[in-house]
């Protein structure tokens, strides 16, 4: 039988007060168990300060809590679950705080989303805001918005003095920040409130701005100091976008943080004195992982550990940026005393001093100094990139391995030799002359166990391919797609030898692998216009397989495999691999893979296939045409393929608009031999391969002949182009335009062969 919340405060009085205040103490704490809305709605007028309000176990569905009253300090008015983790709130449903001295945890939101603008609030109203109030060991997960592009914040935190503690926060997938401290009032403004033991768990590429995790302020009051402490926070691969916390006002603290594996960086994005201290960054050379970036004046950056951090340019290990003179509130204000003291920067790719540098950001850092840190390459490689000048930056006391830099002459010097791991896990030099180089011996690592809350399992977001059970599959009428209602989350479908004709559209809705148990012992054909669909929840791989289009539909615009024609939530996975693709040409423009819009690919692998015969287009990712720097696919790895008359462009891929917030997409082609494609008059492409906005290309090592061209439109940042050792056989060299900077092209050609 479960004690109550009186009994237990009736015993605490008697040993603290006595016998003789046992009553005022009962005169005001009551406990209510409620069991439905109706019953809450009721209870919750009657709390006063000490009582408890009791949601029932079970699932919560389409409820809007609004949680309100006046408690007193050290006797808040709680509203918690029966078990905490046992009650679900589902459907449409949020939380909205205000009063003084309130106190909510252990409720669970998840099935659902929103319908307001936030799914834990702490505020009713812009009149009615909460202060001096705690949420903690909540659980908000896969609880966003079903469409990817309609924002909202998953907690908004309002008032004074409240606290955001033990919550553990993963897998928003749509845009808006996933914790936003709100400063848009005086009554929100030095609010002094704590964020801390949080885990905020994995978020996926977003593919667009507005994928932060955590922001403190905006724009627009970012001259208003906040007082903010976050602190003791674990980031779990937190990859929405560029900056990872963005802090936009004054006199923050951010500290004993651990950011894993995360893409992006720490951003002291605007608002002046804030204190960055104690935080961990571990990379573990994961691509774009990287550290703390610098704007504004009397930024504290000391006692930082970074890691094995592979970013660059604004998402670097380290970058100082240079401001715009006389900047607007929302652009880029002058770096001005900045102290960076006692860090380590270990095997950390790239730090970037005077960054952004260009017409508008004139405006040098000024006034700041670089003192005890440490600087270590495993290379010998200086980390150093500069891009203006940095006259204004003073080196004293720092050690490094010996790597030497010419732009910085003096304050770096060779004192370390080697480095050991101690007990904290992080690496310290071993020379006696280096020892009081780099972080604190003592500095304790927040780890992921101490974060979020303890009874709720912190589970990997994505499930890998060939991961489940292996179902054997042999020919005969519906026999894949009767297969695929069965399987579950990672299996593998192996088929046995023959061919398997597709009456309905073989739709994908889980982790799945169709495999030829004999490569190329296995056909697949299909009697629909599209053969695979994959949609939310849901990522293909096939392998070993033949593919024709013998059976198709005599229609034009065939497609092999697609997305949801628009509005997917979840990223996918497609992969192709060691199979052959032939005669998608019973009519024109007969597409191998076409994206929807607002659909995401985390990664799309085409290698060791051969293609023939294609009327359409290999990868058509090129839907989002509203030039706001959104994009269908991060990676796009083309390698090791042969492709023989097709049409269309082998890939299509556009990023458009002039965002800077986001490090993609990638495309990979290497080691191809092409002949005779790109050259049909329907391609809209009009080239072999067009890459427009595309931030990383690498095109190497293939063989290209009698064929149309390579096309690259470079549109914002510094995209890393690299076109190298091809062969161009009766096919035009590469063309490459920069449509927004001025000048000569930024990418790399080299032993390019054109006959």
């Amino acid at each position: 039988m479960r004690t109550s919340r009186i009994q237990q405060l009736l015993a605490a009085a008697l040993l603290t007060c006595g016998q003789a205040s046992i009553f005022c103490v009962q005169a005001t704490a009551e406990e209510y168990l409620v069991n439905n809305q109706q019953e809450y709605a009721k209870s919750v007028k009657k709390l006063k300060a000490g009582d408890t309000l009791v949601l029932a176990n079970g699932v919560w569905k389409d409820f809007e809590v609004l949680f309100q009253g006046k408690g007193e300090k050290g006797n808040p008015i709680s509203l918690t679950a029966e078990d905490k983790g046992k009650v679900i709130l589902s459907g449409q449903s949020n939380l909205r705080l205000a009063g003084e001295y309130l106190e909510v945890s252990g409720l669970v939101f998840k099935d659902g989303f929103s319908p307001s603008g936030e799914v834990v609030s702490f505020r009713r109203n812009k009149e009615h805001l909460a202060n001096h109030s705690r949420v903690t060991e909540v659980v908000i997960e896969d609880f966003s918005k079903p469409e990817r592009t309609e924002s909202d914040y998953w907690v908004a935190i309002y008032g004074k003095n409240n606290r955001f503690d033990h919550n553990h926060l993963a897998g928003k997938r749509n845009v808006g920040v996933t914790l936003a401290v709100r400063l848009d009032s005086e009554a929100s403004q030095e609010n002094h409130h704590r964020i801390d033991h949080n885990y905020f768990g994995p978020r996926p590429i977003l593919g667009s701005n507005g994928g932060e995790t955590l922001r403190i302020g905006t724009s627009h009051y970012s001259l208003t100091d906040s007082f903010t402490v976050i602190e003791n926070n674990f980031f779990d691969r937190c990859d929405g976008e560029v900056e990872i916390i963005s802090v936009k006002s004054g006199k923050n603290t951010i500290r004993n943080n651990t950011f894993f594996e995360s893409r992006g960086t720490l951003t002291l994005r605007h608002g002046n004195g804030n204190l960055i201290e104690g935080n961990v960054f571990l990379g573990n050379g994961v691509d774009h992982t990287g550290g703390i970036r610098v704007i504004n004046r009397d930024q504290t950056v000391r006692n930082n550990y970074l890691e094995s951090l592979t970013g660059y340019r604004f998402g670097s290990g380290f970058t100082v940026m240079n401001g715009v003179p006389d900047s607007p509130i929302n652009r880029y204000h002058q770096v001005v005393n900045a102290r960076v003291e006692g860090n380590s920067f270990i095997n950390v790719d790239h730090i970037h001093l005077a960054a952004g540098s260009d017409a508008e950001r004139s405006a040098v850092p000024q006034d700041s100094e670089f003192s005890g840190n440490l600087f270590y390459a495993e290379s010998g490689k200086s980390p150093f990139s500069i891009f203006d000048d940095i006259s204004g930056i003073t080196f004293r006391n720092n050690a490094s391995n010996g790597f030497g830099d010419a732009k910085i002459a003096a304050g770096i010097d060779k004192q370390v030799s080697r480095l050991q791991r101690a007990a904290n896990g992080l690496l310290y030099p071993v020379d006696a002359s280096a020892q009081e180089a780099g972080v604190s011996r003592n500095l304790a690592v927040t780890t992921r166990e101490m974060t979020g809350a303890s009874w709720y399992p912190k589970s990997e977001p994505v499930t890998p391919f060939n991961s489940g059970k292996t179902i054997a599959v042999r020919p005969g009428e519906d026999a894949i797609f009767n297969a695929l209602q069965k399987a579950g989350d990672g299996d593998v479908l192996l088929l046995e030898n023959g061919s398997y004709n597709a009456r309905k559209r073989l739709q994908i809705e889980k982790t799945v692998t169709i495999k030829a148990k004999k490569a190329g012992k296995v056909t697949l054909m299909s009697e629909r216009p599209v053969m695979f669909e994959i949609a939310d929840g849901g990522s293909l791989s096939l392998d070993g397989l033949v593919i024709s289009g013998a059976n198709s539909p005599d229609a034009a615009g065939n497609t092999l495999v697609r997305t949801l024609p628009w509005g997917m939530l979840q990223n996918y996975r497609f992969s192709l691999k060691n199979s052959r693709v032939e005669n998608l040409d019973i009519n024109h423009s007969y597409h191998l893979f076409d994206s929807g819009s607002r659909a995401f690919a985390d990664q799309i692998t085409i290698v060791d296939n051969i293609f023939e015969n294609i009327t359409g287009d290999l990868l058509k990712l090129d839907k989002e045409r509203d030039d706001l720097g959104i994009y269908n696919a991060e990676y796009v790895d083309i390698t090791g393929n042969t492709f023989r008359n097709v049409q269309g462009a082998l890939a299509n891929v556009y990023r458009g608009g002039t965002d800077e917030s986001t490090f993609g997409p990638h495309v990979n082609f290497s080691n191809n031999n092409v002949e005779k494609s790109g050259l049909g008059k329907r391609n809209k492409a009009q080239a072999l391969i067009r890459l427009h906005g595309v931030q990383v290309a690498d095109i190497n090592h293939n063989t290209i002949a009698d064929s149309a061209g390579v096309v690259i439109e470079h549109t914002v940042g510094e995209p890393v182009t690299r076109i190298a050792n091809n062969q161009f056989n009766k096919t035009p060299g590469p063309a490459i335009e920069e449509l927004v900077a001025e000048g000569e092209h930024t990418a790399v050609l080299a032993n390019n062969q054109v006959r």
